[in-house]
């Protein structure tokens, strides 16, 4: 596979800031979001047919058309392979296009992920290459692709394309050939100079290549060769519209895939698949929350996430080492599962194994006792006692509670909010009168 090169670069063309999303005017979670094509750019002012648009930017010579065929027959002897990946590409297709065109590139880059991968961000090869322009890890952390437990940038669709376009133009400085510059990215830069210093040709077609190399760019010409004219090959084609498919939303505060999909007002694959590069379906990276929504989903997202209010979502907890999981999972009302599927949760006899961050729901009306640790937090706050947290059972009342902890009903509701029907599972902040 190929060794491509990335470095960390999002497109941000045009931002539109969001309201306030609580009544006090201070945001829980801070929303921009920008379209990936640039106000001025062809997508602006042309309509109709995506394919119509790649097709005009078709440039690259047949040197080989012996070889062209032979990926030509099997391309139309399997025309459902083919109509899966153009099905998947649809979300992807014209911000590739897009940002091909920028750079004055061969169109046909754009449809290179159909051989990289069939477009599926999930694709993974033997040799490790991940994602629908295939990165193989180290080349990727050279670049500064993020991957770790939380993000693999290499599946990031923003990232991802961002990447192998400079990875391929940068190529094709060093060789001043569109198809020597893809035979570097499928084999390696190194691969293709040695074959030159072997060689009295220049050229792609006269210079001995790794039999993947030799058949790459046919592979690449066939499948351009059958998109722009299908019918000739006994094959239709869906249209697809020349606009921009998805957004970019920027979160302030990490949010669960799932809870992102239903304010959406999406299918959870359809979001999964905009958003491939987070490991545990949770938006959240080291350095950001980024997620992509369909643009046409924007709208329902914010209203949806506006008129849930502030106390969902997710916040960190620094879990300390030997602390036992169960008891973190019940402290903010979540099963062990739960945590697990949400965390890369690295446990020893039921206990976490070495301190780490987690991610765990916001606990309502009790971030002082739970912010960070999970002990009872004291605070620099003048007269602020240590906290102690309860969790709710059926059939509690605020006089139970309060007798329990000897403490009085009016300091509950002091430093819980005016609570009167306790639900269970609500985690109550407790004034330790000893602390």
């Amino acid at each position: 596979m190929n060794r491509i090169a990335t470095s960390l670069c999002l497109v941000l063309c045009l931002a539109l800031p969001l309201p306030a999303l609580s009544d006090s005017g201070t945001p829980e979670l801070k929303i921009s979001y920008a379209l990936t094509s640039t106000p001025g750019s062809a997508a602006d002012s042309s309509q109709g047919d995506l394919w119509t648009r790649i097709r005009a930017g078709f440039s690259l010579p047949e040197t080989d058309p012996q070889l062209t065929q032979v990926h030509e027959a099997w391309y139309t002897s399997h025309a459902s392979y083919l109509e899966r990946a153009i099905q998947r590409s649809k979300p992807y297709l014209f911000h590739i296009a897009e940002e091909v065109e920028k750079r004055g590139m061969p169109m046909e880059i754009a449809l290179l992920p159909m051989i990289e991968s069939a477009y599926n961000p999930m694709a993974l090869s033997p040799q490790k290459a991940a994602g629908i322009w295939q990165f193989i890890p180290a080349t990727g952390r050279v670049y500064g692709l993020e991957q770790n437990a939380w993000f693999d940038g290499r599946r990031d669709i923003l990232q991802a394309t961002q990447a192998a376009l400079d990875y391929l133009s940068k190529l094709h400085g060093m060789f001043g050939d569109w198809e020597l510059a893809l035979a570097a990215y499928n084999c390696g830069e190194g691969c293709v100079a040695r074959a030159l210093a072997r060689s009295h040709g220049r050229d792609y077609a006269s210079i001995k290549l790794p039999t993947e190399t030799r058949h790459y760019v046919p592979k690449l010409i066939a499948v351009r060769n059958i998109l722009r004219n299908p019918e000739h090959y006994g094959l239709s084609v869906d249209s697809i519209a020349n606009e921009a498919y998805f957004m970019q939303v920027n979160l302030s505060r990490p949010m669960e895939a799932r809870s992102a999909a239903r304010l959406a007002e999406m299918d959870l694959q359809d979001f999964l698949s905009l958003n491939p590069a987070f490991q545990r379906r949770v938006i959240h990276t080291d350095t950001r929350g980024v997620l992509l929504l369909p643009a046409d989903r924007v709208e329902t997202f914010q209203f949806n996430l506006h008129r849930q209010g502030k106390d969902k979502g997710l916040q960190t907890y620094d879990a300390s080492r030997g602390e036992k999981a169960s008891g973190i999972a019940a402290k903010f009302g979540v099963t062990l599962d739960w945590l697990k599927e949400h965390n890369p949760l690295k446990l020893y006899r039921g206990k976490v194994a070495q301190a780490q961050t987690l991610m765990v729901p916001v606990v309502k009306r009790a971030e002082a006792g739970v912010k960070g640790s999970g002990k009872p937090a004291k605070t620099a706050a003048a007269g602020k006692p240590a906290m102690r947290m309860h969790k709710v059972r059926k059939g509690d009342t605020l006089a139970r509670v309060a007798k329990h902890y000897k403490v009085k009903v009016s300091e509950l509701r002091r430093w819980n909010g005016d609570v009167e029907a306790l639900k269970p599972g609500t985690i109550l902040s407790i004034p330790d009168v000893a602390g």
